[in-house]
């Protein structure tokens, strides 16, 4: 504690003196106060997380009992969202799976009065964060009326896919992504003020000043082989902070739920390096590549000798619905692309025929 009474001695005016302490002491209050709470936001931020550390709570025993984490796409057409319930026993198969329900006003989805969502398991794959029994789950959403949700384009797809069994569909896809710090506006690794080198050095590149983010890369490479995931490989991109990783090749339906499980996979890993993934065509305008989805597809006429006269077949039927198909790539009926697909850096001009 600190007097502000003037001591009056040394012939200070007590006046000036009681104001000399009063200075004094707000000096050292604020001294403390802000060192206080400066050194308590640092120490927030430090234990805001594991930083890396193993989760020790993981280790507790389940009792028998098995979490269930399930994955749907919300009204945007492609964000992902998910829930985790318990399950009083390891499921067998789907059909051991109870639908559930979420509250559609908080994902764009509700179709009226009655907000309620239902999701419907489609497909299990094992749980590469809980792991043990625990599973990932992915939904197909229905409204209340039983009927599929407006946003639900796996039933539709699904429903082609049997049509065409026979043709055996294999689909590999290449998705690309960018990597981008916590706040999700700045590239992983790019400069604070400025931006690297141009591109060249950065695909599948090696080294510390060409590649950013590999730790995250390798994390969900191995969490998508443990989860059953059928990843093909991965590389570094021409844009730095830029990846691919490949799916496939899957049959029919199961390309999708395999694609966006793995997707949910890779942004579930960057969360535990604090760090965020965008799937956005173009991230980064200027000189700098965009990251694409590519699909590659096959029958099993096109697999066999002779198969290229079947693929020319295929190519010039699509060749007539090229603007309905870039209008499906994306949720903005080829907005999105259209920043990607310019004619440069790799791509083809978005209304270009081949």
């Amino acid at each position: 504690v600190v007097s502000t009474q003037s001591t009056g001695s040394s012939g200070i005016n007590a006046e000036y003196g009681k104001q000399w302490y009063q200075r004094r002491v707000r000096g050292v209050l604020n001294y403390y106060t802000n060192y206080y709470y400066k050194s308590n936001l640092r120490n927030c931020k430090m234990s805001s997380g594991l930083k890396g550390l193993k989760n020790p709570f993981l280790d507790l025993d389940q009792n028998g009992k098995v979490q269930a984490y399930y994955i749907w796409i919300d009204g945007s057409g492609e964000n992902i969202r998910g829930k985790t319930r318990t399950l009083d026993e390891v499921p067998k198969s789907i059909a051991d799976l109870p639908e559930w329900n979420f509250d559609g006003s908080s994902t764009n989805q509700s179709t009226g009065e009655n907000s309620d969502v239902y999701i419907r398991p489609v497909s299990i794959f094992k749980d590469p964060f809980r792991r043990g029994e625990n599973i990932l789950v992915m939904c197909e959403c229905y409204a209340p009326d039983d009927t599929p949700h407006p946003t639900n384009l796996r039933h539709e797809c699904n429903e082609l896919m049997e049509e065409c069994k026979a043709e055996v569909p294999w689909f590999g896809i290449e998705q690309e992504y960018t990597l981008f710090d916590s706040s999700g506006k700045h590239p992983l690794g790019w400069p604070e003020n400025g931006f690297p080198g141009p591109q060249g050095p950065y695909y599948c590149g090696v080294g510390a000043d060409k590649i950013k983010g590999r730790t995250i890369v390798e994390a969900h490479y191995r969490a998508c082989m443990y989860a059953g995931v059928k990843i093909a490989g991965s590389n570094g991109e021409v844009m730095p902070s830029q990846w691919e990783y490949q799916v496939g090749p899957c049959e029919g339906i199961t390309m999708g739920d395999h694609l966006w499980v793995s997707r949910y996979i890779l942004s579930r890993v960057a969360e535990e390096f604090d760090s965020v993934v965008s799937f956005d065509p173009k991230p980064i305008p200027g000189d700098w590549n965009g990251a694409g989805c590519h699909t590659n597809i096959s029958t099993a006429v096109m697999r066999e000798a002779g198969g290229m006269a079947h693929i020319i077949t295929a190519i010039e039927a699509m060749s007539t619905k090229h603007k309905e198909h870039i209008e499906a790539y994306d949720p903005t009926k080829g907005a999105d692309n259209a920043r990607r697909l310019t004619g440069r850096h790799e791509t083809a001009r978005l209304h270009e025929q081949f």
